[in-house]
């Protein structure tokens, strides 16, 4: 039978414990020696649970501390981003976030160094939580790591007692480092198992106020003091009455609710899944937040664990610990795939594993987008050149541009930007960071076929770009287009779209007929987009001029739900025209979903622009005009009337 659990209380668990950062060696096969580049990444068991939960669909809380640095507010934001409780997420003002560094040197070897030493998270205190916070949960999660020292392991027994005390269930994920326990060498990170009868006799002062353990054949044996896994699961049973789940690794786990069989096959079996692994880090913790949202959501355990296995398996097939938890889309769907004779093994390599991880996690949500785009190069060259001035007084001017944009962005639901880096580097640098929407373009203005302002190595260019920056790119296409150029856009378009997979940013496509007037060729745009699809080319966001009516809308929107469901959505170009043309336009595009917002340039800024190089206004008064301009196009699309 399920366990019962309080009802009311707004958070399934809290997780307590390592909130670090992992920074991950980014080169497959070698030393941890050699490695030349590492990819930053939330990391921490508990933290890694609780990300995972999260994206099952759980409320979980996190209760830990970072440091007051950089890595501490990376940590905090990225909890928080993830749909987890970061209200005690302390900062403590003179440790800092502990660090992993990691590798991945084949199948079976990991390097693994933790740089934690007095770090923030091991001095959590009990003056940082009260009773009432710990009630408000089902469940606290406690693991090993915070039993290790004196200090933390009061403050996580003085939790253990409020949980009991407000009917909240205790679970122990054993989650044994030997190095964390002074056991080896600081360099021996990967070291999973070392005996040690203090240690087992430490756990065991601990698993008579849990109802749930759960750890590997190894991490039983050091709490049960037995390398004879039956001999430590009985042991365990002596001092408790929870539920044990052992993890099993490829061979899925066991569940032992109440006495200890003569086989560990005796157990409630959850098989594993048979997948090609590729990095073992962090899979147990993707099992953990599987097996809670199985048992807090009233599973029974075959289930439970047929999640749990499911999302280790997930997480095997991937580089990093928290950002490799599945989605519950793509959990689903994976599930429903196993079934199948030929159900996915090479998860690594599976192209809709790799969409929907994509599509479905680490992504900000923005339904509504209202963009002040002032990525224009050419154009601000013609007219600095009319006025004899240079690059100088372009960039600025963008400076000026931004500047209104942040004064009023507050005031504008999904406030963004769409600027280069050319001219307005500087007021790009200034915005990144600031909650913004921010599309950043890689097109060689007015280049057909399509090339890339900054050379033909784009992943090289991506790669030095923040990861909120949005990569746009304007090409002027049309189905009918000569075959060489049709197909040129096309094939520079699906490596663009690789290149943003590689390197993790979002990919906004902005398609423009070349050959038609503003306000036509509604049949042109919604064939492009369509071949668009055929061809592979999925961005998350379309960048697109107006429709006519909200017939054609529809059409265009039915067509990107087709072929992409988890298209982020459509964003209106503006082209510089009247207010009213946009009002028109904005009103036809009201009843389509999928259109978010609009990204809007000329129509706000060219008239201020103008006057400005001319020498007629000064910077101040160019900011307040483009400010107020801003507002008044936000203010269309707030107001747009939706068609009867």
């Amino acid at each position: 039978m399920p366990d019962s659990f309080p009802e009311g209380r707004p958070f399934d668990f809290i997780a307590m414990g390592r909130a670090a950062v992992d920074l991950y060696g980014e080169q497959i096969g070698g030393r941890l020696e050699d490695m030349q580049s590492f990819a930053k990444y939330l990391g921490g068991c508990p933290a890694n649970i609780s990300v995972g939960a999260a994206r099952l669909g759980l409320r979980p809380a996190m209760l830990t501390r970072v440091g007051d640095e950089h890595m501490g507010r990376f940590v905090r934001e990225t909890l928080a981003a993830e749909g987890v409780d970061v209200s005690h997420v302390k900062t403590d003002p003179k440790r800092l976030t502990g660090l992993v560094i990691l590798g991945i040197r084949d199948h079976d070897t990991f390097p693994l160094i933790f740089v934690r030493t007095d770090c923030a998270d091991m001095a959590i205190a009990p003056d940082d939580f009260d009773a009432e916070f710990i009630s408000k949960a089902k469940a606290l999660v406690v693991t090993g790591t915070h039993f290790s020292r004196p200090d933390i392991d009061n403050t996580c027994r003085t939790a253990i007692r409020h949980a009991k005390a407000a009917g909240t269930k205790v679970v122990l994920d054993i989650d044994y480092r030997p190095v964390l326990w002074g056991l080896t060498s600081p360099g021996a990170g990967e070291n999973r198992f070392v005996a040690s009868s203090n240690v087992s006799e430490h756990i065991q002062t601990i698993v008579p106020h849990c109802d749930l353990i759960v750890g590997t054949e190894e991490e039983v044996h050091i709490a049960g003091g037995s390398t004879d896994t039956l001999t430590a699961l009985r042991r365990l049973r002596e001092l408790s009455k929870a539920t044990i789940v052992l993890k099993r690794g490829p061979q899925g786990c066991a569940v032992f609710p109440g006495l200890i069989p003569n086989r560990i096959d005796d157990g409630i079996l959850g098989p594993g899944f048979p997948v090609e692994v590729f990095n073992v880090l962090g899979a147990g913790d993707g099992f953990m937040a599987g097996l809670l949202r199985g048992w807090l959501r009233g599973a029974d355990w075959p289930e439970a664990c047929r999640i749990a296995n499911a999302c280790g398996a997930l997480v095997v097939s991937r580089h990093a610990c928290a950002p490799a938890m599945p989605s519950w889309t793509e959990l689903s769907d994976f599930l429903e795939r196993a079934k199948k004779a030929d159900g996915p093994t090479k998860l690594h390599e599976d192209p809709r594993v790799a969409y929907l991880h994509r599509v479905t996690t680490g992504r900000k949500p923005w339904p509504q987008v209202a963009a002040l785009a002032f990525d224009h190069r050419w154009q601000f060259e013609e007219l600095a050149k009319k006025h004899g001035k240079g690059p100088e007084q372009i960039s600025r001017y963008k400076s000026l541009v931004a500047e209104a944009a942040k004064r009023v962005g507050q005031g504008v639901d999904g406030a963004g930007i769409i600027l280069d880096d050319k001219f307005g580097r500087d007021a790009l640098y200034a915005s990144t960071g600031r909650n913004l929407w921010i599309a950043r373009p890689v097109e060689l203005p007015r280049s057909i076929p399509v090339e890339y302002e900054h050379g033909p190595d784009i992943i090289q260019t991506l790669r030095a770009w923040p990861q909120e920056h949005i990569v746009k790119v304007l090409i002027f296409y049309q189905p009918d287009d000569p075959v060489e150029i049709k197909a040129a856009h096309e094939k520079r378009m699906r490596e663009l779209q690789r290149a943003c997979h590689a390197t993790g940013h979002e990919f906004l496509l902005e398609v423009i007929p070349p050959r038609v007037k503003p306000g036509e060729g509604a049949d042109l745009i919604i064939d492009s987009v369509a071949r668009f699809y055929e061809v592979g080319v999925m961005p998350d966001w379309w960048k697109l001029p107006p429709l006519p009516d909200a017939g054609a809308w529809k059409r265009l929107g039915d067509i990107v739900r087709k072929n992409d469901p988890h298209c982020r959505g459509i964003i209106i170009l503006g082209q510089e025209v009247s207010d009213n043309e946009l009002r028109l336009a904005f009103d036809a595009a009201a009843n389509e979903k999928l259109v978010r917002g609009f990204a809007i340039g000329r129509t706000i800024f060219w008239g201020p622009a103008e006057q400005w190089f001319a020498g007629q206004i000064d910077d101040e008064t160019a900011v307040k005009r483009v400010a107020e301009n801003y507002v008044r196009v936000a203010a269309l699309w707030r107001d747009r009337k939706r068609a009867t």
